[in-house]
């Protein structure tokens, strides 16, 4: 069975939706509320100052976690190419390997650059914000649905 990997626009949608809740989701959007303390605008800041050490290294290491988890769904449901297929060689396991973390260092940059070309959002944004993920994940359903029933 050869399968090959096609662009739609549903699936683009679905990507665009998954990549904002990723970046809401693991807090890599700075938000302003102008209300309160900086260090405290942000959910995951206000929890971090509370521990040290140990704790704090979990934290840390849970958080990146996260992120790596994210990062690699996109990059293999999206990107799947370089994937080894079961019962491949240890050649293409190999490949497979260099193209995962390939993906890994692409996603990596392009978050950097997202963060810092954005500034701080609003906190009355926010919810408009993880609002259009909702609309573009349930738009791209509807399409994804649509277009298989021709």
């Amino acid at each position: 069975m050869q399968t090959h990997a096609s662009l739609r626009v549903s699936l683009g949608l679905a990507l665009i939706a998954l990549i904002i809740v990723a970046l809401a989701e693991n807090a890599r959007i700075p938000i302003d509320n102008p209300a309160t303390h900086l260090e405290l605008t942000m959910v995951h800041e206000a929890m971090v100052l509370e521990y040290s050490a140990r704790h704090l290294a979990v934290l840390e290491f849970a958080s990146a976690l996260k992120l790596l988890l994210y990062l690699s769904l996109i990059a293999c449901m999206f990107m799947p190419w370089g994937l080894a297929l079961a019962g491949s060689g240890l050649e293409a396991y190999a490949i497979g390997l260099i193209s995962y973390l390939g993906k890994l260092a692409v996603g990596g940059f392009l978050l950097a650059l997202f963060e810092t070309s954005i500034a701080k959002m609003r906190v009355f944004r926010v919810p408009d914000f993880l609002g259009i993920a909702l609309m573009l994940g349930l738009l791209g359903m509807l399409l994804l649905f649509v277009s298989r029933s021709f």
